[in-house]
């Protein structure tokens, strides 16, 4: 997912560079709510793992 967020983004950066300013800010937008996304997941996953009692692997 982080993968996605970094392509979005440099989509919009050079859609602003190049003055497409639609697009850009689509672009921004596509990549804010796929950041949100992941850290919600994030957050689930770690309190799932706390409640679970398992630690990561060493």
């Amino acid at each position: 997912m982080l993968y996605w967020i970094v392509i979005c983004l440099i989509i919009a950066l050079i859609a602003g560079v190049l003055g497409f300013g639609g697009i850009a800010g689509a672009a921004t937008g596509i990549a804010q709510i796929l950041f949100f996304i992941f850290l919600v997941l994030l957050v689930i996953s770690v309190v799932s793992s706390i409640f679970r009692g398992r630690g990561p692997k060493p």
